[in-house]
């Protein structure tokens, strides 16, 4: 129970880092608000660092950077895929995309989903497929790159999660702390390599800098959820963040739903809560 409570936190913190970080993403080039929202990260896991404790083991650093990579392309490919949007069909997608590798790696280290999993997997493809397909007068129907920014992001997402988890049970926040310095890093150099074509606007630093707080928020009750639960449980609820992004952008931003992306919505809950059963 402890883990289910702590992957739904996680979950609302992702939605809500989300929904901040696409925003952001539309008001400036996509790098200047990773570039602020990285470093916030950071901030946060080095000031838990004395309370929750870290170790630095040669396995710690090696997942730890390698989420750290992945995190950065996650950063940079979610709020690119957010701030064009829209935002209520892109982040469902993302997050269906990002539960599935997790379930693999879970059942190839043992884990088993039994029936419902079985059930609840098909029906978050088609779930994919429902809610990337919508059309029809004043619905909102992404583009295809937008769809293929989508799925990249939630490869990335998935990666991150999954090199975490490998990261040793007792290395307190040390997989946190190097992986977010390692996606900082990567950021600012490609910030730098990148910088006559970020554009003049200046990114939204308090947006910014919440998503990347939030978003550290909800790495680190990943990483407790993934330490006391099944990796293929934690990781599908975990992807039910988009509740909170998409609830967020229709309250916000007014974005509007075809009939047959709200079934795919639906969908995507009734997959996600099958496979949460198991």
């Amino acid at each position: 129970m402890i883990a289910l409570l702590l992957a739904l936190g996680s979950s609302l913190a992702y939605g809500c880092a989300d929904f901040l970080g696409g925003l952001g993403a539309r008001k400036a080039h996509v790098l200047r608000t990773v570039m602020i929202a990285a470093p916030a990260s950071l901030t946060v896991e080095l000031l838990l660092w004395p309370f929750l404790g870290a170790s630095f083991a040669p396995a710690t650093l090696a997942w730890g950077a390698a989420s750290g990579v992945a995190s950065a392309a996650a950063f940079a490919l979610l709020y690119r895929t957010l701030a064009i949007g829209p935002m209520n069909v892109l982040s469902p997608v993302t997050a269906l995309v990002s539960a599935m590798l997790p379930v693999g790696v879970g059942l190839v280290q043992g884990e088993r989903l039994g029936t419902a999993g079985l059930i609840g997997l098909p029906l978050a493809l088609a779930a994919v497929v429902l809610v990337s397909a919508g059309h029809g007068t004043g619905a909102a129907r992404p583009s295809r790159t937008a769809l293929l920014l989508a799925f990249g992001a939630g490869a990335a997402i998935a990666l991150q999660l999954v090199f975490l988890h490998q990261a040793p049970a007792d290395s307190g926040v040390g997989p946190l702390i190097v992986g977010r310095a390692v996606s900082s890093a990567v950021t600012l150099a490609a910030a730098g390599a990148m910088y006559r074509r970020l554009g003049p606007e200046g990114p939204a630093y308090a947006m910014s800098a919440a998503a990347g707080v939030l978003d550290s928020v909800a790495n680190l009750l990943f990483l407790m959820a993934a330490r006391g639960g099944d990796l293929a449980v934690v990781a599908v609820i975990t992807a039910l963040y988009p509740a909170g992004t998409v609830l967020l952008a229709r309250g916000v931003l007014a974005e509007r739903v075809h009939r047959g992306q709200l079934l795919g919505l639906g969908t995507a809950a009734v997959a996600v809560g099958l496979l949460a059963l198991t």
